[in-house]
C-alpha cells in the first residue's frame, strides 16, 4: 500500500509541477513576465533574500537549535535552494502579483541552477553536486511546460484561453491529492523529529524566511507577498535531488521531506492572506483591463 501511495505522490508531483507551469504560461506574456523583473532594486534584493539572507538564517538557527549532522545538512541544502514551482500557485492564492510571481520564480531557479553547485561544496565540505542533474529536472518539468504555454499563448490566444482554466483545475486538484499524501506518507518522519529540535528549527527557518521577505518586499502588497512567499517556500524538488544524490544517510532526505510538509502551512497563509487584501492581484486586474478594451 505504502508503494503505491508513494507512487501517486510522485505522480501527482509531477502532474502539479507540469500543469501548473503550463496554466502559467497559457495565462500570460513574456512581457507581463519580464516586466516586474525590469526593477532592477526589487530583482537584488529578491536575490539578497533567497541566496545570502535565507542561508544567514539556517547557520545562526544552527547554532541556537542542537540538530545531529544529518538534520543540520538537511536544513542548509534546503536553505540554499529557491524558485519553487508552487510559487505562483501560492501568490494566486495571496491575491499578489501573478507575473511577478512567475518571473521571480523562473529567476530563482535558474540561479539556483547555478548557485547550489558552487556554493553547497563550500558550505558543506566534501560534498559534490552534479549541475546537469538539477538543471535537467527543472528545465523538464517547470521550464518546458512555462515555454510550451507561452507559446501557445502567443501563437494562439483564443485557444490558450479555453485551455488554461483546463490545466488550472488539475493542478489545483493534484496540489490537494498531494498535500494529503504527503501528510499521510510523512507521519512516521514528522513523529521521528519530534523532541529532535528538528520541528523547532524548521519552523523558525519558514517563519523568519517569510519575514525576511516581506520586509524586503517594499511598501506594495503585490510585491511583497510575492517576495514573503517566495522566500519562505524553498525548492524542494532540487534539494531531494542533490540530498539523494549526494547523501548516504536517510535521516537528510528525512529532514527535506519534513520541511516540504512544513511549508505546506503556506498555503494557509497565503489563503489567509487573500482573504485579507479583498482585491484582485495585478496579473488578474491587468486581464480585467484587457477585457475591458
Amino acid at each position: 500500500m505504502a508503494v503505491i501511495l508513494e507512487s501517486l505522490a510522485t505522480l501527482s508531483v509531477l502532474v502539479f509541477v507540469v500543469t501548473s507551469m503550463l496554466a502559467m504560461g497559457l495565462s500570460l506574456t513574456v512581457g507581463q513576465i519580464l516586466e516586474p523583473l525590469r526593477d532592477l532594486r526589487m530583482v537584488g534584493k529578491a536575490l539578497a533574500a533567497n541566496f545570502v539572507l535565507v542561508p544567514l538564517v539556517a547557520y545562526a538557527i544552527l547554532l541556537v537549535v542542537p540538530l545531529s549532522e544529518p538534520q543540520s545538512i538537511g536544513l542548509v541544502v534546503l536553505a540554499t535552494a529557491a524558485g519553487a514551482p508552487f510559487l505562483p500557485k501560492l501568490v494566486e492564492m495571496a491575491e499578489g502579483d501573478v507575473a511577478f510571481g512567475v518571473g521571480l520564480m523562473v529567476l530563482l531557479m535558474v540561479v539556483t541552477v547555478l548557485y547550489v553547485p558552487v556554493v553547497l561544496p563550500l558550505l558543506l565540505p566534501g560534498v559534490q553536486v552534479n549541475p546537469l542533474d538539477i538543471a535537467g529536472s527543472l528545465v523538464t518539468l517547470m521550464l518546458l511546460p512555462l515555454a510550451a504555454g507561452l507559446f501557445v499563448k502567443a501563437r494562439y490566444a483564443e485557444t490558450a484561453d479555453s485551455l488554461q482554466p483546463i490545466a488550472s483545475q488539475v493542478s489545483s486538484t493534484a496540489l490537494v491529492f498531494l498535500v494529503v499524501l504527503m501528510l499521510v506518507l510523512n507521519v512516521d518522519s514528522l513523529v521521528s523529529v519530534i523532541g529532535t529540535g528538528a520541528l523547532l528549527a524548521l519552523v523558525v527557518f519558514i517563519a523568519v524566511s517569510f519575514g525576511v521577505g516581506f520586509l524586503l518586499g517594499g511598501p506594495a502588497y503585490e510585491s511583497r507577498s510575492v517576495l514573503a512567499l517566495g522566500t519562505a517556500q524553498r525548492n524542494v524538488s532540487a534539494a531531494l535531488v542533490v540530498g539523494a544524490a549526494n547523501f548516504e544517510d536517510p535521516n537528510v532526505v528525512i529532514m527535506l521531506v519534513v520541511g516540504a510538509t512544513l511549508m505546506g502551512l503556506l498555503i494557509v497563509v497565503a489563503g489567509e492572506m487573500g482573504k485579507r487584501t479583498g482585491q484582485p492581484g495585478v496579473s488578474r486586474r491587468r486581464e480585467e483591463a484587457t477585457y475591458d478594451d
